[in-house]
This record gives structure tokens, C-alpha cells and sequence, in this order.
């Protein structure tokens, strides 16, 4: 048996912010399965951290706002500290179901996983579920990941202790994609558990949707530049060059037949000459950066 009584050592962390509103419920109903509680407050400028700490939980208080990657950056480093068995993340938001840990604390045991994701069971009128690939496309049906998760933005997770100690040496911006990733090239085993979730009815105002899609964007494009820099830099740096070339021909056009130089169209010739080699620079300098330290890196 796991849990407040069980041999294993369990804790939940709770990354919040401003969940005043619900912080209390997910504490208090998951209590029963942890040795301990704890809360990371990232912020929050509403009464989330006096109600963690009425209820007798553990809290890593953030001055200001660092996003849900440095807060489960932390609630890692604590676990590593705490000599922590088992660590269950959950969202502070209350649509996961705190009664489901033993469930994934039982998948993670049984099939001997580093990772257990909380895969949550959308109902029909909900968008569609965004998957990611980590490494190639494979069924959805499977219950372990190999290379593709379903429910990568899921942050209802188990891990393991071999996990929390892997996971703490690296460091990674996006607090669900990226650290699936660096799970999966670090060879961690990642299990996937349908879980029910409580979805608002309310909607999304058109303003957090832009966030959203601007969030996505950048993700993306940051994974691009890091893990293929020639690529993502090399790509750029054609673009501004093209560009530079082009307003330069003008440039030397517009001289020929007026004898003049139309000095806006040849500052951004030489702006995006210098920005397309500053890229292309940039690109060569990380990708023999990057492939020194995986030839030099232990396998």
C-alpha cells in the first residue's frame, strides 16, 4: 500500500497561481495519499499561499511570477532534497482528480516506469487533443509512450525517484512539453493512464486563445532553434540575406538612374545583411557546440 501509511515515501506537489478559488479542495483531497503536501506558490498576489499554509502544507514561495517550469523546477529539487520515493504532480486548478494517484502510482510500480502521465479523457464537444511526438508517431492505444505521448500538456504526472534525480540535473523552459522530451532522450520509461478531468463550461475569451497560440508558437520555434540551430538559424539568415539583397539592387538602381541613394531602402539592405550573417554565424557556432557535447556526453 502507498501512501501516508505505506512503505514508499509520497509527496504531491501543487505548482499554484492565484487559485484561491480551488487551492483548498486539492489540497485537502490529496492529502490522503502523501506523506506530504506541497504547495509552490509562483506569485500569486490572492490568499493561495495563507490557505496552503493554513492547511498544513509545505510552500516554496516565489516573489514574483516565474512560470509553471521554474515552479516544478523547484517542487524536483525539494523532492531530490526531501529523499522523496515517489513524487505525484497535480494543477492547482482542481480538474484533476486527486482520488486517481494511487492509480498512477500503481501503473508507475507495475510497469516499472520512470514517468506516469495522467492522459485525460476529453468529452466529445472539446477541442481536439493535441499530441507530441518525441520521437516517432505510434497508436494512441498504447499504454506506454514510446516516443509519442498523448496528453503531453497533461500536469496530473507521477515520478519516479530515478526520475526526480535525472530530471534535476537538466534544465528546460516549457514546464510539460520540454521535460517529456528530456525524459524521453534520457531514456526514461513513460507510462500514459486515462484519467477523467472537470472541464469549465465557460470559454475561452479570444485573448487567451491569441496567448495561447503565441505560447505554442514559441515553444515550437524555441525546440527548433535548440535542437536543430542550422536549420532554424540557416533559415533565417536566407531570408534576411535574400531581403538584403534585394533592397540592394534597388539601392544600386535607384543610384544608376538618378544618381542618388534613397538612404531607407539601403539602412535596411545593410540591417538585414548584418542580421543574416549574425545568424548564420550564430547557427554554425551552436551546432558544433551542440555536437561536441553529445560526442563528449556519456551515452
Amino acid at each position: 500500500m502507498v501512501g501516508p501509511v505505506g512503505i514508499l515515501r509520497v509527496v504531491v506537489g501543487i505548482p499554484a497561481f492565484n487559485e484561491e478559488r480551488t487551492i483548498a479542495k486539492v489540497v485537502v483531497r490529496s492529502q490522503k495519499y502523501a506523506d506530504r503536501i506541497l504547495v509552490i506558490d509562483d506569485g500569486s498576489v490572492d490568499d493561495t499561499l495563507l490557505i496552503a499554509e493554513s492547511l498544513g502544507a509545505e510552500v516554496i514561495r516565489h516573489d514574483k511570477n516565474l512560470g509553471k517550469s521554474a515552479a516544478l523546477q523547484d517542487c524536483l529539487k525539494w523532492a531530490k532534497q526531501d529523499g522523496t520515493d515517489i513524487l505525484v504532480t497535480i494543477d492547482a486548478d482542481g480538474k484533476h482528480d486527486p482520488t486517481k494517484i494511487p492509480l498512477l502510482i500503481d501503473a508507475l510500480e507495475t510497469n516499472q516506469a520512470d514517468i506516469v502521465v495522467g492522459s485525460r479523457a476529453k468529452p466529445p464537444e472539446m477541442e481536439r487533443q493535441r499530441s507530441m511526438d518525441l520521437r516517432k508517431p505510434n497508436s494512441a492505444n498504447q499504454q506506454e509512450s514510446k516516443g509519442k505521448v498523448i496528453d503531453a500538456q497533461s500536469g496530473f504526472r507521477v515520478y519516479s525517484r530515478e526520475a526526480i534525480e535525472r530530471l534535476t540535473m537538466t534544465e528546460w523552459e516549457k514546464a510539460d512539453t520540454e521535460m517529456l522530451k528530456v525524459a524521453d532522450r534520457t531514456d526514461m520509461r513513460i507510462i500514459e493512464v486515462p484519467v477523467s478531468a472537470v472541464y469549465s463550461d465557460r470559454r475561452p475569451t479570444s485573448h487567451n486563445r491569441f496567448m495561447r497560440a503565441l505560447d505554442v508558437t514559441f515553444d515550437v520555434l524555441r525546440f527548433i532553434s535548440i535542437r536543430h540551430p542550422l536549420l532554424f538559424y540557416g533559415g533565417f539568415s536566407i531570408i534576411a540575406l535574400t531581403i538584403s539583397v534585394i533592397f540592394g539592387v534597388m539601392t544600386l538602381d535607384y543610384y544608376q538612374r538618378w544618381g542618388i541613394v534613397i538612404t531607407n531602402i539601403a539602412l535596411v539592405s545593410i540591417a538585414t545583411g548584418i542580421l543574416g550573417f549574425l545568424a548564420l554565424f550564430t547557427g554554425i557556432i551552436l551546432f558544433t557546440l551542440i555536437t561536441v557535447i553529445r560526442q563528449t556526453s556519456p551515452s
